[in-house]
């Protein structure tokens, strides 16, 4: 008990927006740790950060409107999503242009939507609550949506599992073998849109990017199977979540009367994670998980 004592602030245990950052923030990094993971192997990063920022249009509107900020973090993300992958760009440079035209649209579109909800001043904090999360004020009503989300996500994920995986590694082979490429890239599409919206939800939209990515990079480093990057991913996203939280407040007591950012905290945890990764493991990916040329 003494030992709990000295690594865990007064009152963290007790506190009600502590325990709703826990819980919501665990499933932020379960789902973007697993669906952050095929990202990376199929080559999305940018998609991933594109749809992120593009999904704070949706956050935006809805704090404007007076809505659940993760319905609208999770509806222009879906819609989004479905739009990349619809289109099927299949070069690569034409992909990252048409990405790249649409994260501009969405973070326009967020300027115009935050602005106006600063004349009617029924929005306030909430460009920083939507750019850079506000983990301790998510309400308890939120836990349920939220593992609602958190749960679609991986079950989607899971009933594709090795499909999914295979057209990861190589959409040709994949598509040899009879799998359903196309079907594949949209639910993976689908997944992600539910996961940067949890993570735009906790850490911020334009954050969401590290929990979705770090933990997967750091991952794939030293991972020597997909099983296993799986499971350091969701170790990695989930520790720095948490230990976030810890440190955001206990940073309560440094500077008193002003914490520090929750999302601060984590992006550093998950940096430092990634470094101490590619100590464990030389080479950026091991056998089975190296993307074909």
């Amino acid at each position: 008990m003494h030992l709990l004592e000295l690594i865990v602030p007064p009152g963290f245990l007790a506190n009600g927006p502590v325990h709703t950052a826990l819980i919501v923030g665990a499933g932020a990094a379960v789902v973007s740790a697993i669906v952050g993971v095929f990202t990376v192997m199929r080559g999305q990063s940018f998609a991933g950060h594109a749809l992120a920022d593009v999904s704070s249009a949706g956050g935006s509107a809805a704090f404007l409107l007076g809505l659940n900020p993760l319905l609208g973090f999770l509806g222009v993300a879906a819609l989004a999503a479905g739009g990349m992958e619809w289109a099927d760009v299949r070069d690569a440079r034409e992909r990252d242009l048409v990405t790249g035209v649409m994260l501009g649209v969405g973070l326009g579109l967020t300027a115009l939507l935050l602005y106006l909800g600063t004349i009617r001043g029924s929005t306030s904090g909430a460009a920083i609550a939507i750019l850079f999360g506000s983990m301790f004020t998510i309400p308890a009503s939120l836990i349920p949506l939220a593992l609602t989300v958190a749960g679609v996500a991986l079950v989607a994920i899971a009933a594709i599992y090795r499909p999914l995986l295979l057209s990861s590694l190589s959409a040709d082979l994949a598509q040899a073998q009879g799998a359903r490429v196309r079907r594949m890239g949209l639910v993976h599409a689908l997944a992600l849109a539910l996961a940067v919206s949890l993570a735009a939800m906790t850490v911020g939209a334009i954050l969401s990017t590290a929990l979705l990515i770090g933990p997967a990079a750091a991952a794939l480093r030293f991972a020597d199977r997909p099983g296993r990057a799986l499971g350091w991913a969701v170790a990695i996203g989930w520790a720095a979540t948490w230990g976030g939280i810890l440190l955001a407040y206990d940073s309560f007591y440094w500077t008193p009367g002003h914490g520090w950012p929750v999302s601060f905290f984590i992006v550093v945890l998950i940096f430092i994670g990634y470094l101490l990764a590619g100590l464990a493991g030389r080479r950026p990916a091991r056998q089975g998980l190296e993307r074909p040329a």
